[in-house]
Parts: C-alpha cells; sequence; structure tokens
C-alpha cells in the first residue's frame, strides 16, 4: 500500500461501462460462466481434475469479483471441468445457513467469527487459518462515502455526529461489514486516546445519526445510492464498485481506521475437498488477486498490478489492537447484552 496523500479520493469508471445498474444480492444457481480465452491463459498449471460443482457461499460485496475469478479458474487446467453453484448474501446470515444445512464447499465471509462458527460447528477444520495469509484473501479499509463533491464537507468521524447529519450503516447483528463499521468508529476514539467510555459514548452519537440498518452492506450501498443519508460507512471497495457503477459519490479515507480482513475457507463437509481446495488456492493466485484488485479490494499478496492508488492512512489499526473478533463479539455483538445491543436499544431497534 502507497502513503496516505489526501482525505478525499476519486476515482473514474474506468473499467465498467457507466450505464450498468448496481447489481442485487441473491442466489444464482447457474453454471459457472464458458471459459474465457482471454482470462487467466498462462496461471492454471495444476493438473485437471474430475468434475465436480461447488457450491459457494459468500457475503454480498465480492459477488463481482467472484464472478470473474471463476470464469478465470475455469480456464486452467484445475477449474476446466468445475462448475459452481453461488449464493450471495449478508454475512452473519450465510454463515447461519450453513449450520442450519445450506450446502457449502467454498466459504467467503465478510469477517472471522463467522467463519468461527462454522468451526464450532464441526463443518470447517479448526486450523483453516494457519496459512501465510491467516485464512484471508481480501484486504480493505473502512471508508466514509459522501455525495459528489463533499457537500456536507465531511473530513473524519467527528462529523458523522454533528446534528443533522445522517449516516447509512447496516445492521451489525445480521451484517459483517457493520460490524466492521462499529470497531472502525471505536477503535479510532480509542486510537486517538479516548478511554473506553469514550468510545461507547461516540457509537451511542453516532447511532443517534442512522436512520435506516439494512441488512448487508451491499443494500446499505443501494440505500445511499438511492439517495438516502448524507454519509455512508463502507468498504472502500464498496466505495469503488459504486463509482465503477458510474454513481456519483466520493469517498473520504480517514486519518484513523481499520484494516478489515475477509477469510474464506473450504468446508469439511464438501464432497469434493480436491476442487474445493484448488479453488482456494487459485483465489490466492497473483490473477485472483488482480481481479480482486480491479473489484476495489486491497490484495493480500504483494506485488499485485492495481489500478487503483490504495493510501494508507497514518492511524490504521487491526482488530487485532482492540482485542481480536472472540473478545469483541461477545464484548459489542452479543445480542443478549453487549455494547451494541445497548446502542441499539437506545435507538429503538431490536437484535433479538
Amino acid at each position: 500500500m502507497r502513503a496516505f496523500r489526501s482525505p478525499l479520493v476519486r476515482f473514474s469508471a474506468v473499467a465498467i461501462i457507466a450505464a450498468l445498474g448496481l447489481s442485487a444480492c441473491g442466489n444464482d444457481s447457474s453454471p459457472a460462466a464458458a471459459q474465457d480465452p482471454g482470462a487467466a491463459s498462462g496461471s492454471g498449471t495444476g493438473t485437471e481434475l474430475p468434475a465436480a460443482n461447488l457450491s459457494l457461499v459468500a457475503y454480498s460485496t465480492p459477488q463481482e469479483a467472484y464472478e470473474k475469478i471463476i470464469s478465470a479458474f475455469n480456464a486452467t487446467p484445475a477449474g476446466k471441468n468445475i462448475t459452481f453453484t453461488k449464493s450471495f448474501g449478508a454475512s452473519g446470515d450465510q454463515s447461519r445457513a450453513v449450520v442450519s444445512g445450506l450446502d457449502a464447499d467454498y466459504v467467503a465471509f465478510s469477517l472471522e467469527p463467522d467463519v468461527t462458527r462454522l468451526v464450532k460447528a464441526n463443518l470447517v477444520a479448526d486450523d483453516w487459518n494457519n496459512d501465510a495469509h491467516a485464512g484471508n484473501v481480501t484486504d480493505s479499509v473502512v471508508v466514509l462515502v459522501v455525495r459528489k463533491g463533499n457537500p456536507k464537507n465531511i473530513k473524519g468521524w467527528a462529523d458523522l455526529t454533528k446534528p443533522g447529519i445522517e449516516v447509512i450503516t447496516a445492521n451489525p447483528f445480521t451484517s459483517g461489514g457493520a460490524r466492521w463499521n462499529v470497531m472502525a468508529a471505536y477503535g479510532q476514539v480509542i486510537k486517538g486516546g479516548g478511554t473506553e467510555a469514550d468510545g461507547v459514548a461516540y457509537l451511542h452519537s453516532l447511532f443517534n445519526n442512522v436512520p435506516v440498518q439494512d441488512d448487508s452492506a451491499r443494500k446499505s450501498l443501494q440505500t445511499f445510492t438511492s439517495g438516502k443519508g448524507d454519509v455512508l460507512l463502507a468498504y472502500e471497495n464498496e466505495a469503488i464498485f459504486a463509482q465503477q457503477k458510474g454513481q456519483d459519490i466520493d469517498y473520504v479515507v480517514p486519518d484513523s481506521t481499520i484494516l478489515i480482513e475477509n477469510p474464506a475457507a473450504v468446508t469439511t463437509s464438501t464432497k469434493h475437498p480436491e476442487q474445493a481446495k484448488a479453488f482456494l488456492d487459485f483465489v490466492h493466485t497473483p490473477e485472483a488477486q488482480k481481479i480482486f484488485a480491479e473489484n476495489g479490494y486491497r490484495p493480500v499478496i504483494d506485488g499485485v498490478e492495481s489500478p487503483y492508488d490504495f493510501p494508507t492512512p497514518s492511524g490504521l489499526f487491526t482488530i487485532a489492537d482492540l482485542g481480536g473478533w472472540p473478545d469483541v463479539t461477545v464484548k459489542f455483538f452479543d445480542p443478549k447484552g453487549s455494547i451494541m445491543a445497548d446502542v441499539e436499544a437506545g435507538i429503538g431497534v431490536s437484535v433479538g
């Protein structure tokens, strides 16, 4: 990642036809696209594998990237005979659906606890993250998405709690992206020298300015681009996605924000472990990581060509700096009693 330059970042829709609308999330049971002669040629060095249909279950935001990655995988020897059934939705909902019986060979979630839920259900091996990337396939950061030209002059976190500013974010009890937003908002207070009480007070003030909480990050983006709100808390890649689709938005990369780490894993219930592992391996290749980068994600490997100059915020922090997901999940997101359960109760939002 390169040095931070300016708080207001603009990109033009260079690679995507602007006339395309924001795609809706949902299920796609169709086979993967046929081989694209221009995609992935030269990178498929694996051996040809037996035919299989893999069920990919993922959170909502990387849908476009995965469609292209699957096509690229199909152009390799290892992926030649592989088709996919795909399901995209809110990360927490997707994780719970797999535990409840939704077929899955490869899972990709917004945050680690949604994989941990599958580990506890014996659906993912407990060593799933013992690799060079700690189980992650993409990175991002939380940014502040604003209207084109930034008419409200949003410069940082302090502006989000001002009277009259409407902030859009998803519900943290269904959306993994929303949990990253919460921890970015809380963590920037701590990073700035504030106490835990200061951080909690900021969350109460912030959510008092949130008029609607959709169940996924992608739906929140659609709410914002339809005209609701002054600021959207979102992944950096979601802001880039919106710009690629011709939406009139800019975004601010705060000086202090959290590094988002998105995991993926092969399930223990898969009937095609060799093929599923081959796909996971491919997702970590420079070719697949370049596709992620073209869709606004920060690659997890070095040396990947990207059309975007991703800034490194001076106050970048990680979830580990705030205690790690096991502690954070209980402390902030237990619906039976936690910081965010109290915050939501204060504004009349049910978390049950």
